[in-house]
C-alpha cells in the first residue's frame, strides 16, 4: 500500500469520525447538503481521487481509491455515496474531457470547489437505460440543446455539474447516445420537489428537467456512440464503490454492538460473554472480512473483461451482508437498538439504500446469471444415466414398471 494511499485513508477515517459521526443527525434534520463539510473533504484530497495530479487530483488507480469510500462509510454511506459520484465525474472529465473543459472545471472538481454528479436513471426507463428519452439536438454552431428529464439525481440543485446521458436521434437502442456535462446554471435546467428520504435527508435527491437547454460542444464528455459504452463503466465503479461504504457500515454497526455489549450487564455477567451473542455477532464478522476481500477484488478488476461481473458480485452480496449486519446488530442491543443515539435506525435504512442504489441487487443477479449461462455453454453435457429417457430426463413408463 502506498503511502499517499495510506494518508488519504487516514485522512478519510478523520473526516469520518471528526466531521461526519458528530453531526450527521443534525443534517438530516435540517435537510441540507453540508457544503462545509464537502469543503472539508475536498481540502483533505477526497474529491480528486482518480484525476491526474496535474489537474490537482491524487492519481490513485480505481483499486486503491475506491477503498476511501470505506473509511467514509464508517460515517455515513450516504455521504461516503454522494463522494464517490463525485469522484467518478470527476475522473472522467479530467480522463476524457476536452482541453476548454478541463482549463474551465478540472481543478474546481478535484479541489471540491465544485461538485458534480451523474445523471443517466430517467423516470420511465430505470435500471434500462436503452429506452431512454432524453435527446441532444446537434446546432450547426456545434452546440448541443437538450429537452428531457432524468431521475434519482443526487445531489440535485447542489451539484455545480451534471454529466448527462443522452440521445442524439430518434433511432431506437444505444449507439446514438453520448454524455455531456450540464452546468447547474444552465437556462432552462430544473428540479423537481426533493424525495423525502428520512435517514438521509441531508442528500438532496429529485428529478431533473431540461427544456430546451443550450451547452457548448466544449463540454462533451463522451461523443456520440461511447455515451452508453461509458455509463456502464461508471456504474460499476459506482457498484464497487458502493460495495466499499457498506464495509465501513458494518464496521460501524459491529463496534456499536460489541462496545454496548461487553458492558451490559445481563443472567449474572456480561452480554458478550453469551454464546448467543459472540456467535450472531462472529456471522457479522466474517461477513465483513469476505466483504471487504470482494470488494478489492472487484475494484482491481475495473477496466477488464471481468470487471462488470466483479463489479455485480460486490453490489449483490456487500449490500445485503451490510442489510444482514445493521439489523443483527440492532438485535444485540435489543430496545435500545431503536433508540437514535446508538445510530443503527439509520444504519438499517442506509444498507436498505444502498442495495438499490446503482443498480438493484436483482439486477446484479442477473448480470451474474447472463456469465452462468455463457459459462455453461462452453461445458460439455453430462451423460444421461442409464434408464432415463433423453427428453426431459423423467423415467419412461416401461423402466417405471420394471423397477416395480
Amino acid at each position: 500500500m502506498s503511502d499517499k494511499l495510506n494518508a488519504l485513508l487516514q485522512a478519510a477515517n478523520d473526516h469520518a469520525k471528526q466531521v461526519i459521526l458528530p453531526n450527521v443527525d443534525a443534517w438530516n434534520a435540517a435537510g441540507v447538503w453540508p457544503r462545509a463539510a464537502s469543503d472539508l473533504a475536498g481540502a483533505a484530497g477526497l474529491t480528486g481521487l482518480y484525476a491526474p495530479e496535474e489537474l490537482g487530483g491524487q492519481g490513485l488507480p480505481l483499486s486503491e481509491g475506491i477503498q476511501i469510500y470505506e473509511q467514509l462509510g464508517l460515517g455515513d454511506g450516504a455521504y461516503a455515496f454522494a463522494l464517490s459520484m463525485h469522484n467518478i465525474c470527476t475522473f472522467a472529465g479530467c480522463g476524457y474531457g476536452t482541453d476548454a473543459f478541463k482549463e474551465t472545471w478540472a481543478r474546481d472538481l478535484t479541489s471540491g470547489r465544485k461538485l458534480a454528479n451523474f445523471a443517466l436513471t430517467e423516470p420511465q426507463s430505470g435500471s434500462d437505460p436503452v429506452q431512454m428519452q432524453t435527446k441532444a439536438t446537434i446546432n450547426g454552431d456545434g452546440t448541443w440543446t437538450i429537452n428531457g428529464a432524468k431521475a434519482w439525481v443526487s445531489l440535485a440543485g447542489e451539484a455545480d455539474i451534471y454529466f448527462t446521458v443522452v440521445k442524439t436521434t430518434d433511432e431506437p437502442g444505444h449507439h446514438d447516445m453520448a454524455m455531456i456535462a450540464i452546468p447547474a446554471d444552465s437556462h432552462g435546467l430544473s428540479f423537481g420537489p426533493k424525495y423525502q428520504t428520512p435517514s438521509y435527508n441531508f442528500l438532496p435527491m429529485s428529478e431533473m428537467y431540461m427544456h430546451d437547454v443550450v451547452v457548448s460542444e466544449e463540454n462533451i464528455i463522451l461523443p456520440v456512440g461511447q455515451g452508453l459504452q461509458g455509463s456502464l463503466m461508471a456504474i460499476d465503479i459506482a457498484r464497487v464503490s458502493i460495495a466499499s461504504g457498506c464495509c465501513g457500515l458494518m464496521q460501524s454497526a459491529l463496534d456499536t454492538a460489541l462496545a454496548y455489549s461487553k458492558n451490559r450487564k445481563m443472567f449474572g455477567g456480561k452480554n458478550l460473554d453469551l454464546d448467543g451473542i459472540q456467535w450472531m455477532l462472529g456471522e457479522v464478522a466474517t461477513d465483513l472480512e469476505v466483504s471487504q476481500l470482494l470488494y478489492r477484488k472487484a475494484a482491481a478488476a475495473l477496466g477488464t473483461p471481468e470487471g462488470p461481473l466483479m463489479a455485480a458480485h460486490a453490489k449483490r452480496f456487500v449490500p445485503d451482508a451490510a442489510v444482514k449486519a445493521a439489523n443483527t446488530c440492532t438485535q444485540v442491543l435489543g430496545g435500545m437498538g431503536l433508540l437514535q443515539p446508538y445510530g443503527l435506525d439509520r444504519l438499517s435504512r442506509l444498507s436498505q439504500m444502498l442495495r438499490i442504489v446503482d443498480g438493484t441487487t436483482e439486477i446484479s443477479r442477473v448480470v451474474i446469471g447472463r456469465a452462468l449461462k455463457k459459462r455453461a455453454a462452453t461445458l460439455g453435457d453430462l451423460p444421461i444415466p442409464k434408464g432415463f429417457a433423453e427428453a426431459g430426463g423423467a423415467a419412461t413408463l416401461r423402466d417405471a414398471k420394471n423397477v416395480a
